[in-house]
């Protein structure tokens, strides 16, 4: 099958605010203008209104984790860190929505200025340090968001407390998994952000697989998937996707956002101003993808890979699935592409189906 001509690109009305206003502003002012505007909607009366015009097409619906999702199609952790927006990012399209990541210790994150944009590489550099307001005050927000007839799946991303010893993470993760794999529909266990001291030490096998194994006994019957780094190497790749599988996770999710900065177009000044912290957007999504691909190879067909980093169009979405992703989750070209970008993927990703079902059913 030939691969889909992407459409050319069209300015919207959302591209004239963002180069006139919004990239302007501090980026973490812009994000939080963004954040507000979102929670609107529901205080609004707005979320049927909306959601009847970013329902994806029944034909995208994925059944994963035994689970229902309406489209493979989600908003990755990092977004939403306190459960505060879902069900208006549920309004604009987003049928997943994996929030954190939470940390059992509430937390101010890292000192500002801590999150960049890179406009020529359509990406953003971040060392926020899992700010949030902890896990029980998430997990009363998720309580109430469970009651509720209409919504989305509901991940929880869960991650260390900075006070806390890597070598006292355990209890740490316990104490997060106990508060919100009750109200979580899973759970995601970061291990993997640049951002906090230590956390990446926590893929190592000897540090790994007792984590995974206190996170699933707190659990209970809600699915457990480990988010993983891009920075691996090969090896280490195939050896988590078997820690994963011999331990019984869910699934795995792939990829955290980058510590390298190879191959990009903004300045070298510009990149070097915004310091460290973990990059996320385009310049990912080969690596993301090469990571998907490492990951599919390595654990059996039905064991749930969730891919997320550098999409950006339907067609991306569609080759994360061509090449074995189960879902999909997008974040940075969220703050790019404006509030009717998940709207635009699952109608993109509904055109690119349509071509096949037809040829499908055509007669031989």
């Amino acid at each position: 099958m030939r691969p889909a001509r992407r459409r050319p690109e069209r300015v919207t009305l959302y591209d004239l605010l963002f180069r006139g206003v919004l990239a302007r502003l501090d980026p973490e002012r812009a994000h939080g203008l963004a954040v507000a505007a979102i929670r609107a909607i529901p205080q609004l009366g707005l979320t049927r209104l909306l959601r009847r015009a970013t329902r994806p097409d029944p034909s995208l619906a994925v059944d994963a984790l035994g689970l229902r999702f309406d489209s493979p199609f989600g908003m990755a952790a990092g977004f939403d860190k306190d459960a505060r927006s879902i069900r208006g990012l549920y309004a604009l399209g987003f049928d997943h929505i994996e929030i954190g990541t939470v940390t059992a210790v509430p937390q101010e994150g890292n000192p500002r200025p801590r999150l960049f944009r890179l406009l020529a590489d359509r990406a953003v550099i971040n060392r926020m340090g899992f700010n949030n307001r902890g896990a029980a005050q998430a997990a009363e927000r998720l309580r109430r968001e469970r009651s509720r007839a209409r919504r989305p799946v509901i991940g929880a991303n869960l991650g260390k407390s900075r006070v806390v010893e890597v070598e006292n993470a355990l209890e740490d993760y316990r104490t997060s998994a106990r508060l919100l794999a009750p109200v979580a529909d899973y759970l995601a266990v970061n291990v993997s952000s640049p951002n906090t001291p230590g956390l990446r030490g926590l893929q190592a096998r000897e540090r790994l697989e007792p984590l995974l194994r206190c996170v699933l006994e707190e659990a209970g019957s809600t699915p457990v998937l480990v988010k993983i780094a891009p920075d691996l190497d090969d090896a280490t790749i195939d050896e988590l996707a078997h820690i994963a599988v011999q331990v019984g996770l869910a699934g795995i999710i792939a990829t955290n956002s980058t510590i390298e900065r190879t191959g990009l177009q903004s300045s070298p000044e510009l990149v070097a101003e915004a310091g460290q912290g973990g990059l996320s957007g385009a310049p990912l999504a080969a690596r993301s993808l090469a990571v998907l691909r490492r990951v599919r190879a390595a654990v059996p067909a039905d064991f749930c890979v969730i891919s997320v980093g550098g999409v950006d169009t339907a067609e991306d979405v569609a080759a994360r699935l061509e090449a074995g992703a189960t879902l999909v989750q997008g974040y940075t070209a969220f703050l790019y592409r404006g509030p009717l970008w998940a709207r635009g993927i699952t109608r993109g990703l509904a055109r690119l189906r349509r071509p096949v079902a037809a040829e499908r059913n055509s007669p031989a």
